[in-house]
């Protein structure tokens, strides 16, 4: 039973109609949604009557009044208004980090998206003769070009690719492949899974470290349909190994008059060793190794958007094009506009490495990074509000399952905080907006610039700054960061030096 106290409280607490007059949230229903509104004001009661039922007898009870009570309805409804899916500033030194959307799209990517969604387009028309056409003619010349491929298909990922060559060549059959090469990508989901899902039979060959062109060629029988060679992009077996080339397979396909499958994982269309990575096979290769079908992601090293790539040979994209699953896993306007963008960019290597993201990223010299976090550093060292940062050097990963064995040196910018503990202050960012998301070693809070745009560093700072006050109401706008206005005059001067605006 309630105490005397408590139910006096909770007859204070105004009705839904009465806190839905006041000014503040009358406001807030030429903005919102009515529905959104009455739902906030009904939640921010039940949390007061909640909050009331559960106070002792030495507790505080909760502003009850009507101000309080709407303050918080506009909290609430801002909240629930916000999208979920959000930018954030990934600085964690992950180039292609999976959880944080892989790769970011270039200007002209993101230009062409625009530029198609705003309106119609001829996605599946053929503007020359006036009649349907293939949406899978937009992108196909280009990776024609590109790749030297005689033919491509684009789905919506690299798993479909490969579940829809084998669905549409070996259903039924068996399909050859190294057990070495039996992956687990991102998700859990694994090569023997999609290739059960396909219909096909799994024939493994060789042992975990070693595999022989004869292994294959002892496995070929009547119920053969497809050789797979699959790249191990997200790991390595390294010592006593053996394996087989891609032109080993493919002429040993040949010979048997079976088709060969080389799923590259991530994919690249570039040499990245000279930056000191470990050599990966790109796709030009692959395909110029005889190997008849070659997949690869869209989304990785590639630097467009999530697709599933599919090369060859024409006799076999053709068989794959009319099967029904094409259609069930084909891609939309928009992935198509940033892949044609992206794969425009690689006509001219040297603005492919200027102007797609991902490539300018693994490119980055230390020795600008290392400015960069030094400039950072002073910044947030200059804010007085018991943060501290220092320069060391680290290492950048590659990340979306590529390069396993490669990582990139950089220059680190470490905070701590006199009143937050490293996990409480990553956290704390993670909740600014835009959100930042670092890495932890060393009770330390680690922000790698190599994957912070230098235009987003200013909202980096501003993101610290709300942290390092405390989250105080009022704010500061950085873009569409909040900092509190109750701060040290050094502080307030130095967001005036980026152009914010004070308000609160």
């Amino acid at each position: 039973m309630p105490t005397p106290r408590q139910t006096q409280a909770l007859r204070a607490i105004p009705a839904v109609d009465s806190l839905l007059a006041t000014p503040t949230v009358t406001s807030l229903l030429k903005e919102y949604p009515r529905t959104l509104v009455v739902e906030a004001v009904r939640a921010v009661t039940a949390a007061a009557r909640r909050s009331i039922l559960a106070a002792g007898p030495e507790d505080d009870l909760p502003d009850l009044s009507p101000a309080a009570l709407a303050a918080e309805v506009v909290e609430r409804v801002r909240e629930a208004a916000r999208p979920h899916l959000v930018p954030v500033i990934n600085a964690t030194g992950v180039v292609l980090h999976t959880n944080l959307g892989r790769a970011p799209l270039a200007p002209a990517a993101c230009a062409a998206i625009t530029e198609v969604a705003r309106g119609y387009s001829n996605l599946e028309y053929d503007l020359e003769a006036g009649e349907r056409g293939s949406r899978q003619s937009h992108a196909e010349a280009l990776l024609k070009e590109l790749t030297g491929a005689e033919a491509a298909l684009v789905v919506n990922n690299n798993a479909a690719a490969v579940l829809l060559v084998l669905a549409a060549l070996a259903a039924g059959r068996e399909v050859v492949v190294a057990r070495g090469q039996l992956v687990e990508i991102g998700g859990s989901f694994r090569i023997p899974e999609v290739m059960e899902a396909s219909g096909c039979r799994l024939r493994e060959v060789g042992t975990t470290n070693k595999v022989y062109l004869r292994d294959y060629e002892a496995a070929i029988g009547p119920e053969t349909a497809l050789l797979l060679k699959v790249h191990t992009s997200n790991y390595r077996i390294l010592g006593f190994t053996s394996t087989v080339s891609g032109a080993e397979l493919a002429a040993l396909g040949a010979r048997y008059n079976l088709p060969t499958l080389e799923d590259l994982g991530s994919g690249v269309l570039v040499d990245l060793s000279w930056l000191g990575l470990e050599r990966e096979p790109t796709v030009p290769e692959s395909v110029a190794s005889g190997i008849d079908i070659v997949t690869f992601s869209g989304d990785k090293l590639l630097g467009g958007p999530q697709a599933g790539i599919i090369v060859g040979k024409k006799r076999y994209l053709d068989i794959i094009k009319r099967h029904p699953l094409a259609r069930a896993l084909r891609v939309g306007k928009l992935t198509l506009a940033a892949l044609e963008a992206t794969l425009r960019l690689y006509r001219e290597p040297k603005r492919a490495w200027e102007e797609i993201p991902v490539l300018r990223a693994l490119s980055l010299g230390e020795a600008e990074l290392k400015v960069r976090a030094e400039r950072l550093a002073h910044k947030i060292n200059e804010l007085g509000l018991g943060l501290t940062a220092e320069v060391r050097p680290g290492t950048s990963e590659v990340g979306g399952g590529a390069l396993p064995l490669s990582s990139l040196p950089t220059h680190l910018v470490a905070v701590t905080s006199s009143r937050y503990s490293a996990a409480e202050l990553a956290a704390a960012l993670r909740r600014q907006d835009p959100p930042v998301v670092g890495r932890i070693a060393d009770e330390r809070l680690l922000l790698d610039l190599r994957t912070v745009f230098p235009e987003d560093e200013p909202a980096l700072v501003a993101a610290l700054a709300a942290v390092g006050g405390g989250l105080a109401g009022g704010g500061v706008r950085c873009r569409r960061a909040y900092i509190s206005p109750r701060r040290s005059s050094s502080a307030r001067h130095h967001f005036r030096s980026f152009g914010f605006s004070l308000r609160g």
